[in-house]
């Protein structure tokens, strides 16, 4: 009884542990242990198997949720090649081909939630062992120690990324018209942009335009 009441909280630590740090078991070793932990505990209630099925859709879950960041994580590092300089591409690029945003979108309220999706999907890739990593990372600064073994998620350098590129954004399209008219109407929009991402509650896109 005191095995199975004990296997039951080990269980509940485990879930817990795997859902929201679920890159501690990235490595073969860490997998390794958790399996070997996992096997012992399904010993102390062979009868009815409850606890094998709890601990198989965790291990299934756990596998799904690495999966998934891997794969967010190859499609990153896509977008952290370097690029070439942007400057010389649009000079190369005859004027009819350049479009401005608002040939793309001219509806304020579409670009902002649009503006919102993007900044969901970043944010929803950001996760507790992010914000750990950075903590543990400054305190390895503070005390002068090398932390080779430090995991590269970029999750949160990509939500940062994506903020200074929206405000690169705004900057060129508004600084590349000649005509102050047409400046003019460009600023106008980004107002309207913001506002109406102030309205939906996306203040990281309101404060990038701004």
């Amino acid at each position: 009884a005191k095995l199975k009441s004990f296997a039951a909280k080990i269980i509940q630590l485990l879930k817990e542990w795997t859902e929201t740090f679920p890159y501690d078991f990235q490595d073969e070793k860490s997998m390794k242990e958790l399996k070997e932990i996992a096997h012992r505990i399904t010993q102390c209630d062979e009868e009815n198997g409850t606890v094998k099925k709890i601990i198989s859709q965790m291990t299934q879950n756990l596998l799904m949720a690495l999966s998934t960041r891997s794969q967010y994580q190859e499609i990153r590092e896509k977008f952290r090649q370097p690029v070439t300089d942007k400057g010389t591409i649009l000079k190369t690029k005859p004027q009819s081909t350049q479009k401005d945003i608002l040939s793309v979108c001219c509806d304020p309220l579409i670009l902002a939630q649009q503006l919102t999706y993007i900044e969901l999907e970043r944010v929803s890739n950001i996760y507790p062992e992010d914000l750990m990593q950075i903590v543990s990372h400054m305190d390895s600064l503070d005390n002068h120690k090398c932390r080779g073994d430090v995991t590269k998620t970029y999750n949160l350098e990509a939500y940062d990324n994506w903020f200074n590129c929206l405000s690169m954004l705004v900057a060129t399209e508004i600084c590349r018209i000649v005509k102050k008219k047409q400046r003019t109407r460009m600023v106008e929009f980004f107002i309207d942009v913001a506002r109406e991402c102030f309205n939906i509650g996306n203040f990281n896109s309101m404060m990038a335009i701004i």
